[in-house]
């Protein structure tokens, strides 16, 4: 674990600048960082806690791509509470106040794996791009299903396809792709005999649950990538355990990647929720603060 350093010095203090910003789609941006000592040691799988400002809420965020030579690190963050808002109000040339990594456990690329199919939902890509370039690299064969609700929300679809030696492009309302659900192709090749080594499946938990329902049946082995609630990042505050195969883990150190298979994602869903009373009370409290 690494907080990076040598980014930028504002008053004697550590900053570290956002290089660019730009919006995928709605309330979704991808932010590239300055952090040096991070993106030196970032692997697939890895994470990082930012800060705002020093009263800042920690937010955890996974690693989409980092660049050892430039020192940089690419974010992709969804604006759905406070804290987020407030991180991708920053512009280029602004600065956040920390940014800790690289956290969690890298991800293993086993050499045995010839053929992935990878499944992917909303800002599941993000965390899904270091894993698909890690397989690309080992040689694997990959087939990618990426979906959104419509087409107006599919993200990072370049990136994806480059990775990919053959992308199923699926949406809820049948505005791109196939009009359902990712787990549909993933189904259809199943049934009809293709073989794979590996499945990974991220994205909101009941569509990994969904997946991983799937690959159980043709005994699949499925890798998925857990978004519990995280406060330190270091396994102190316990806010972010999970179940798997009834054992007490936590995302931020044991993981984030888990077998899916194991999951108790009934539990994971109830625990994100526990503090969505918070984020509406925050998120009340700022709008009265504008008017």
């Amino acid at each position: 674990m690494v907080l990076a350093m040598g980014a930028a010095e504002v008053g004697g203090d550590v900053m570290f600048k956002v290089l660019e910003k730009d919006l995928l789609a709605e309330n979704i941006y991808r932010m590239v960082i300055e952090a040096p000592l991070v993106a030196a040691k970032a692997r697939a799988g890895n994470f990082v806690i930012v800060r705002v400002s020093e009263v800042g809420e920690r937010i955890p965020l996974t690693i989409s791509n980092s660049d050892a030579e430039r020192g940089t690190l690419t974010l992709i963050i969804q604006a759905v509470g406070k804290s987020t808002r407030d991180l991708v109000q920053l512009e280029s040339g602004d600065n956040l106040r920390d940014v800790l990594g690289p956290l969690g456990t890298a991800t293993e690329i086993n050499p045995d794996v010839k053929r992935v199919v990878a499944v992917m939902g909303g800002i599941g890509v993000a965390p899904m791009l270091p894993l698909l370039r890690a397989y690309r690299k080992a040689g694997a064969e990959i087939v990618s299903i990426l979906g959104a609700r419509s087409k107006e929300l599919l993200i990072l679809r370049d990136e994806v396809e480059d990775l990919s030696d053959e992308v199923i492009i699926m949406t809820d309302d049948g505005s791109d792709g196939e009009k359902g659900l990712v787990t549909d192709p993933l189904r259809r090749m199943l049934e009809q005999g293709e073989k794979f080594d590996l499945a990974i499946a991220i994205g909101p938990a009941r569509m990994m649950q969904a997946s991983c329902q799937v690959t159980k049946e043709f005994d699949l082995p499925t890798l998925v990538s857990l978004n519990s609630i995280m406060i330190d990042g270091t396994g102190m505050c316990g806010g972010c355990r999970v179940s798997i195969n009834g054992e007490t883990k936590f995302a931020c150190v044991d993981g984030p990647d888990f077998d899916g298979h194991a999951v108790d994602f009934n539990e994971l869903v109830l625990r994100q929720g526990y503090y969505r009373d918070q984020e509406e009370h925050a998120e009340t409290c700022q709008t009265f603060g504008r008017e």
